[in-house]
């Protein structure tokens, strides 16, 4: 429980870059050269979507804290101590009623949302009849307290805070693992099509093949992400800067674009782009842009891991300034591009393939059984035909005998009787 205390609120992608009160940090520089990229700092910052299904919530309850001060003074002032303690959600209780009347308003909409949802997929997967399992449909509810759905209370936020952290903290794993499954299912698609080939033509297309992973890897060298050499480009070729006037608290100020005082992680996926431009093009058959998006996130993580001490997924000016410091910035090792590090092993390649495999015969085998069916269907059709035919013409039968037995005799037809 301790580890999501530690991100805590700041760890939400957004949160303090909403929050307008920080200061960015007063530097010296010469405004002829910086003067396109203080401009960008003053333009506000964009929305950052965190990839949660409960992000809107998340923002607008972030957004509508921001805007009472005494909350906003909190969180300026509250130590990460007091945030592990849960002092930071007790402060709800002195929050303005215009804002606990917006929350409360929020946190009922929320979970209509959810009771929504909960219904649509009831709907979908059987009906009113079907057995529901309870305990799953509420564990989405996690980050918000479903017994009371009227009111945002101290334990909504204590929640949120929470659920929050530790949903973002998995998702990076969650995003590595989706990707281990492309590469695994990419490999096994070109496989599956190697069979379709005669002996020519798997030799050309291994060839092909061979001859594209030679040219992706062959690439300008890739700074260590996060080291001076990396920056120092930045510096040099986004910036425009001299390389030797090379400022640490200059450069950090320049690429803290939402002027809050802090790196997020967007803000520092952004550093990478020139380094994953020498490696990846879209324009080229053999660069994959799924495999250039792992790349900067692969470059984020270890920046992260190496300059983030508090672990609240933040740099700050302090934390980048003592890593500027360090040997691995200023002679930092060579950088393993993910051509050189396969996501996945042989083993765990087998076991997908024989995972593919199984699903693949349960597929056909319900296939089957469907097919088996409809032809049932068809026959039991065909049945209900015959019946209904040999109905129909009983009817008729019935009724030709009826129209008969209405009618006189035909030696009858003419005569009249006499009295």
């Amino acid at each position: 429980m301790e580890s999501c205390w530690v991100s805590c609120l700041t760890c939400l992608l957004f949160l303090v870059s909403v929050l307008v009160g920080f200061e960015a940090v007063p530097i010296s520089v010469d405004k002829t050269k910086v003067k396109l990229a203080e401009e960008q700092v003053k333009e506000p910052p964009q929305s950052v979507d965190t990839g949660l299904h409960y992000d809107r919530y998340l923002r607008e309850v972030i957004d509508f804290l921001e805007k009472d001060q005494h909350f906003r003074e909190k969180l300026h002032n509250t130590d990460m101590e007091d945030i592990k303690q849960g002092k930071l959600a007790k402060e709800l209780d002195f929050v303005s009623h215009h804002v606990r009347t917006k929350l409360d308003e929020l946190k009922r909409q929320e979970v209509s949302r959810l009771r929504a949802l909960i219904k649509a997929k009831q709907d979908i997967e059987g009906g009113k009849d079907m057995m529901m399992d309870h305990q799953a449909l509420l564990k989405q509810f996690e980050y918000l307290n479903h017994n009371n759905p009227h009111t945002f209370e101290v334990e909504d936020l204590d929640r949120l805070i929470k659920s929050a952290t530790n949903d973002l903290e998995n998702y990076d794993k969650e995003r590595h693992e989706e990707f281990k499954r492309y590469e695994m299912m990419k490999e096994h698609e070109r496989r599956e099509h190697l069979k379709t080939l005669d002996e020519d033509g798997r030799k050309k297309e291994e060839e092909h093949h061979e001859e594209l992973k030679k040219k992706h890897a062959d690439h300008p060298k890739v700074n260590h992400p996060g080291s001076q050499d990396q920056l120092k480009e930045v510096w040099e070729e986004a910036d425009g800067l001299d390389p030797e006037d090379f400022d640490p608290k200059t450069f950090f100020s320049l690429h803290d674009t939402n002027g809050d005082g802090y790196f997020d992680e967007q803000e520092l996926e952004s550093l990478f782009t020139k380094e994953l431009e020498k490696v990846y093009d879209p324009a080229n058959e053999e660069d994959d842009m799924v495999e250039m998006e792992e790349e900067r996130l692969r470059m984020r993580e270890h920046v992260m891991n190496e300059v983030d001490t508090n672990k609240d997924r933040l740099v700050s000016l302090d934390e980048f300034l003592i890593a500027t410091k360090k040997k691995e910035f200023l002679e930092p090792e060579s950088w393993e591009t993910l051509e050189q590090n396969q996501a996945y092993t042989e083993e765990e390649m087998r076991e997908f393939e024989e995972h593919l495999a199984r699903e693949e015969k349960d597929l056909n085998q319900k296939t089957l059984d469907l097919q088996k069916q409809k032809e049932e269907l068809e026959r039991q059709q065909e049945q209900l035909n015959a019946q209904k035919l040999e109905l129909q013409q009983a009817v008729e039968h019935m009724a030709r005998l009826k129209t008969q037995n209405a009618e006189p005799p035909a030696e009858h037809k003419g005569e009249q009787i006499y009295l």
